[in-house]
């Protein structure tokens, strides 16, 4: 017993720092969107369309991508994915100018996570079972916010000492290591023999038939269109936040230094849900934070002008709110899912959850742009409404999708 423990562990431990080894890059642009954004002359549409090409790129490659480890081996799909994120962050140093050369370099680091994020975690969970196999997940999925935390961290303090380009040639280190650490380090996962492919590669009715594992597929859309909305725009928000109050806000702490600090707060809460959901239920956890951030979302940008120390706490608790349902929800869809089924099922599962997080960055920078430009509190707190709105109607969506079980029972 004592030496499976420590075996999962391990192997738990093992891809969670490829993970975040994987995400250097990640959220260099974000971090820079300020500056990037005087430096190119972009609008407000165009800097948030650059970071949905990110999740463009995601989209394009997670249904092949994921699909494809229930009938090859994970480790050679993750490999090639590091390989692809680090081309995309090494370009984006040597060759953005604009507009498009940044959303192809985009592109390209989205596509490698569609090769990384859910190929890892079926790798994982391959090896595992039952509360192992959640808590697993849990920590996984946590450590998504860990990596996005250091490529703030890192690129904010490399923008601002040595210039933009430097943040994304870290990027692209990254995700080399990464690769050779899940090609060397962990076991093969399942992979099914080709007689016993029923269905064809990107065939997922199965999975859209699955009345228990659609929720949690539903549920993951709703989460990432507001946090990746969020994630987008947040460095943006505090820069303005403390602009309107030069002599209130902290001197010392950049605005991207504190949003990577609210950043790390996502594993602790994504972990806390999780357990909370072991032992009071997964759906009334899940419904509780995705009410309550959606709630503070379409109110927080209206706070913009408040004392900065109140905005930032109000920012940490929204963020906490938007990941306390994270692993509860990915832990969910695994579990009701039958193993030889889950590379299709976390295609499903990222595709769908990703074309909101495509969407939210786009949609934000509009509203921003429709409602006065990003110099106005009422244009942000429109734009951090727009993402919150899905999570304050839950528990209507909630209620009538109780209400068909009912009927069809």
């Amino acid at each position: 017993m004592s030496t499976r423990k420590l075996s999962a562990a391990r192997l738990t431990l093992t891809m969670c720092a490829a993970e975040a080894l994987s995400m250097t890059g990640f959220a260099a642009y974000t971090t820079l969107l300020p500056q990037l954004q005087r430096e190119w002359g972009l609008s407000n549409s165009e800097a948030g369309a650059i970071s949905g090409f990110l999740f463009a790129g995601y989209m394009v490659s997670v249904p092949v991508l994921t699909s494809l480890t229930d009938r090859m081996d994970s480790r050679r799909i993750y490999l090639l994915a590091c390989i692809v994120g680090s081309i995309g962050a090494a370009t984006f140093a040597a060759m953005g100018q604009g507009f498009w050369s940044a959303a192809f370099a985009q592109f390209l680091i989205g596509a490698a996570l569609g090769g990384t994020y859910m190929p890892g975690l079926k790798a994982l969970t391959d090896h595992l079972e039952g509360a192992a196999q959640s808590r697993a997940t849990a920590f996984y999925t946590a450590s998504f916010g860990v990596g996005s935390t250091i490529s703030i961290l890192v690129a904010g303090k490399l923008g601002a000492t040595l210039g933009w380009q430097w943040a994304f040639w870290f990027g692209a280190i990254g995700p080399v290591l990464a690769g050779l650490v899940v090609t060397l380090a962990v076991p093969m996962g399942r992979v099914r023999s080709s007689e016993h492919h029923t269905t064809a590669l990107l065939d997922f009715r199965p999975v859209l038939r699955n009345r228990k594992t659609l929720p949690y597929v539903i549920g993951y859309a709703v989460h990432n269109y507001e946090l990746f909305g969020q994630r987008s725009w947040m460095v943006a928000f505090l820069v303005f936040c403390a602009a309107l109050q030069p002599a209130h806000a902290p001197m010392a702490l950049s605005a991207a230094t504190l949003a990577a600090m609210i950043n790390l707060l996502g594993p602790v809460f994504s972990i806390t849900g999780n357990e909370m959901a072991l032992r009071f239920g997964r759906q009334r956890i899940i419904f509780l934070f995705m009410t309550l951030s959606g709630l503070i979302a379409c109110l927080i940008g209206y706070t913009a002008a408040w004392p900065w120390y109140v905005v930032v706490l109000l920012m940490m608790v929204h963020y906490g709110a938007m990941l306390g349902d994270s692993a509860a929800l990915t832990s969910g869809a695994v579990a009701s899912t039958p193993p030889e089924m889950r590379g299709a099922m976390m295609a499903v599962y990222s595709f769908m959850g990703f074309s909101t997080a495509f969407l939210a960055p786009l949609v934000f920078g509009m509203t921003l742009d429709l409602a006065g430009g990003n110099q106005s509190v009422t244009a942000w707190g429109l734009a951090f409404a727009s993402i919150g709105i899905f999570g304050v109607i839950s528990p209507l969506a909630r209620w009538m999708y109780a209400g068909r079980g009912r009927h069809h029972e």
